[in-house]
């Protein structure tokens, strides 16, 4: 579309137009029609004051004597006045209207996106190219409606007063109409040029303005800026801010000095093309063709098609520009349609948490290596299944697939004998839990940071987790605020979030609960509460642990050991330990971590 021609390019503008008078429609019936027949009515009572001024003209240049010549022009006075009232009264009502359509129509677009958004599978956040697109259509969101809005309407007024006054010179004199339009094309190929030279420029920039704005989030909010000081960073930030600061300013003036000369060059040349419509109404009072009251409103008409024409090319620019990024927003929406995951039509099956993977394998977005590769698990309804392993052996991401929120490359998951794409699987989640090791403090209260839009009482999780306690400490109760960046709100430490965390998770009731490292940030006692809590927990429904500390999966009615994403082992703990491999080495290593120490030896007292 950047590289699209000027003509390409006014054939889209109308088809913008429309898209955009079809979204403000959507937005608000009555003020759209309002707008568009205020608009189209003024630029008609701007065609009638102009040929009226023509009567007053000829009345005024008529050989009688001047006070008969104000009496017999008073009609037509009066005509010109009441024409031009009417013209502003109808662009103050379309401004009106404008003006009420802006904010519904930034409305319609932003729920829209964010409608979308929190739909798509989580892969497209694992995509950077999916990231940079959300920040062109953000970009698009903040600016783009209200601007689109504005500048379509400055097209149609614009165009609807050229058309008008174009119109009115034809039937003062055809030989007028055809320099006048001549006029307006060298203005309309800066115009274009320019603004097509000011997308460019944000569609280049966009992955480093967002690597800009992300830098800037971390030197400014409160979560860094301990460690900032710390480790002496602000130096290395700053520099970092400098260097992609110079690189976007550079890009921005290359791009100034293009937009600049093609401004030069269409105003030299609309200038010119202005001229020759004088040019060509001297000649014509020269050779007696057109009468001086005639010529004068021509003129009038010329110096009004001249502001329309300024109008009409104010509108296209802003229109051009803001369209291209309503084409990113189209595009947005259509791509981010294509990866909204397909939800089957079946029902949840009664036994769903009997879950069945099948030599799966996948692979991130962008990824080299696959993060599984030929997994097969078993969970059968009412077990405790643990899947252990180093540090990147993909158990999160067998997590993940197991729960539906990723599709594998290959290989089946079924749930209840049922493959997962067959399922409602929105329908399918009400049946599931996390308790997530990297989880969100939403900044809303602790009430619903557990419950999270439910209607029961949080009391029975809250007291399971132990996060009862965290709550009775906090100033306001369930109604605390945890976002300390507002007023009246706290901060909870890292042990008190996870908490609230597994709250959330025992509070969903569901079938399956799945926790990943719920324990992480908990101290040896809070860590033993609340794994006793999941195991009184376990016996009403199916859970999947996962978890580095192998003392607490003893009790797991299966084990699987994950290594480079395959299972290396499975079993019993008892089974594992008696095999003598990957799990046994694991467990003994974190089991020696707890021995006694042995006495040290060395010189007197003990000491080397």
């Amino acid at each position: 579309m950047v590289a699209s021609g000027l003509v390409t390019m006014l054939r889209r503008l109308s088809a913008l137009v429309r898209d955009t008078l079809a979204l403000a429609w959507r937005a608000g019936r009555a003020d759209t029609a309002v707008m568009l027949a205020a608009t189209l009515a003024g630029e008609i009572c701007t065609t009638f004051g102009v040929l009226a001024t023509t009567d007053v003209l000829e009345e005024l240049f008529s050989a009688a004597p001047t006070p008969d010549r104000l009496r017999q022009a008073l009609p037509s006075l009066a005509s010109v006045v009441v024409a031009t009232v009417l013209r502003g009264s109808f662009r103050a009502a379309g401004e009106w209207a404008r003006a009420r359509l802006e904010p519904l129509v930034t409305q319609a677009v932003n729920l829209q996106i964010v409608a979308l958004t929190t739909r798509v599978e989580p892969a497209a956040f694992d995509d950077p190219e999916f990231h940079d697109q959300v920040q062109r259509t953000s970009e698009a969101s903040e600016r783009g409606a209200a601007m689109l809005l504005w500048a379509v309407m400055a097209t149609i007024t614009g165009l609807c007063g050229l058309l008008a006054l174009s119109g009115a010179l034809g039937v003062l004199h055809p030989a007028l109409l055809p320099p006048i339009l001549l006029a307006t094309v060298p203005g309309t190929w800066a115009t274009v040029r320019g603004a097509r030279v000011g997308y460019q420029v944000t569609a280049g920039i966009a992955a480093a303005r967002r690597r800009q704005e992300t830098l800037q989030k971390l030197m400014t909010e409160r979560g860094p800026a301990a460690e900032i000081r710390s480790y002496g960073m602000r130096p290395y930030l700053l520099g970092e801010f400098r260097r992609i600061s110079r690189w976007i300013v550079g890009f921005e003036l290359r791009a100034v000095r293009r937009q600049q000369l093609a401004e030069i060059l269409g105003g030299t040349l609309g200038g010119a093309a202005t001229g020759l419509v004088y040019l060509a109404l001297g000649v014509l009072l020269w050779t007696g063709q057109v009468p001086l009251a005639v010529a004068g409103t021509a003129a009038l008409a010329v110096q009004r098609a001249t502001g329309a024409t300024r109008d009409l090319l104010n509108g296209v620019s802003e229109a051009y520009e803001a369209g291209l990024y309503f084409a990113d927003y189209r595009d947005f929406l259509t791509r981010a349609a294509a990866r909204v995951p397909v939800l089957g039509g079946t029902a949840p099956p009664d036994d769903l948490d009997r879950i069945s993977v099948r030599d799966v394998t996948f692979t991130y977005p962008g990824g080299d290596e696959p993060a599984l590769r030929g997994v097969s698990v078993d969970v059968a309804p009412g077990q405790v299944v643990a899947l252990v392993g180093e540090n990147g052996s993909g158990k999160t991401t067998l997590a993940k697939l197991i729960t539906g929120l990723y599709v594998p490359d290959s290989g089946t998951i079924s749930w209840g004998g049922v493959g997962v794409e067959e399922i409602d699987r929105e329908a399918l989640r009400r049946h599931v839990a996390v308790i997530a090791q990297n989880f969100t403090c939403w900044p809303f209260t602790a009430g619903h940071n557990v419950t999270l839009g439910g209607d029961r009482d949080p009391g029975a999780a809250l007291a399971a987790s132990g996060a009862d306690e965290v709550v009775r400490r906090l100033p306001y109760g369930l109604d605390t605020l945890l976002d300390p960046s507002y007023r009246g709100g706290t901060e909870l430490s890292g042990g008190q979030r996870q908490r609230i965390a597994v709250a959330r998770g025992l509070y969903r009731d569901a079938r399956l609960l799945v926790c990943d490292e719920p324990t992480a940030s908990l101290d040896a006692r809070a860590e033993h509460a609340i794994f006793e809590s999941i195991r009184r927990h376990a016996v009403q429904r199916t859970v999947v642990m996962i978890t580095h500390r192998l003392a607490g999966v003893r009790w797991a009615d299966q084990i699987y050991v994950l290594g480079r994403g395959r299972v290396v082992e499975s079993g019993t703990h008892e089974e594992l330990m008696r095999l003598g491999g990957v799990y046994a080495g694991m467990y003994a290593l974190q089991a020696r971590a707890y021995a006694p120490a042995p006495p040290v030896r060395g010189g007197r007292d003990g000491i080397p």
